[in-house]
């Protein structure tokens, strides 16, 4: 299985992320971005995220070099015509990646078709394929190398070759499948996000401080990570996006947004990656 090439679409945190453990894994990785600065900064990343794991000894240094080798970059959407499999991560828009399945559908007809998607419908992306049985959703958890989880997505029109497929890759890479069904939100950020807009919703209505509801969910729940901060983490924009998602794939009142939360994305106050959000950076 090592020796098949692994196309990667999009090479921002999670592409990288997903990069990184497959060339790990023993896999050729082919990473694709349209924009040639940011597959440097990718490479970058990556290389300095396994130097990390040297000065841990937790990985040797040649490794690291050979990991590096299985990595190739291209602008060229044509540079993943041989892969057996390609694993979508571009941003979180429903026409970009309805695009990019439909371009990748045409580019190869034998690849199945993975999305990293963490809210969108698989379905939906399966439509516009014409091979629509070849798709379906691989969901990696942010930071990839780190967590373990993986969540395959059967769309309504995945076969269960293609399902098996996934979750043999995902067992290749040392992390653990769960199989979900195509609902909005899928299990982890149906459960995960909720959580994170009530949060919100205490800190607006003045119920506690950014501080105090972290620190409660952290000794009184045992999570390692409060649930603004985690927020911080993934990104306020990307909680507000999957929010907007359950609340229109459900039409249910108790996934509105928070206002302080869109508030704070209408700022600019994203969290970590632009130095501001619940807390500051």
């Amino acid at each position: 299985m090592s020796e098949q090439a692994i196309g990667v679409v999009g090479a921002g945190t999670m592409g990288q992320g997903i990069a990184q453990v497959l060339a790990q894994s023993g896999f050729s990785v082919r990473l694709y971005d349209v924009a040639e600065e940011q597959l440097q900064r990718a490479r970058g990343a990556i290389d300095k995220g396994l130097g990390k794991l040297v000065a841990k000894e937790k990985l040797a240094a040649a490794d690291q070099q050979e990991t590096m080798a299985r990595l190739d970059t291209t602008t060229a959407l044509d540079a993943l015509r041989d892969c057996e499999v390609i694993i979508e991560a571009a941003p979180e828009q429903p026409a970009l990646k309805e695009k990019l399945f439909r371009d990748l559908s045409r580019l190869s007809h034998e690849a199945i078709l993975a999305s990293n998607t963490s809210s969108l419908s698989l379905t939906r992306l399966a439509a516009v394929c014409e091979r629509p049985e070849r798709v379906v959703g691989m969901h990696f958890f942010n930071p990839v190398p780190v967590l373990k989880l993986v969540e395959v997505i059967r769309a309504e029109q995945t076969s269960d070759a293609t399902v098996a497929r996934i979750e043999a890759l995902t067992q290749a890479l040392g992390k653990t499948a769960v199989a979900i069904g195509d609902s909005p939100g899928f299990a982890v950020n149906r459960l995960l996000v909720p959580m994170i807009n009530e949060a919100a919703f205490l800190l607006q209505e003045g119920v506690a401080s950014a501080a105090d509801i972290d620190a409660s969910m952290k000794l009184g729940a045992a999570h390692p990570m409060g649930p603004l901060a985690l927020a911080d983490l993934i990104g306020l924009d990307v909680c507000l996006s999957i929010m907007e998602v359950l609340q229109e794939g459900f039409g249910d009142p108790k996934y509105r947004p928070c206002p302080l939360l869109k508030r704070m994305v209408a700022a600019g106050y994203l969290g970590r990656k632009s130095g501001r959000g619940f807390h500051v950076y």
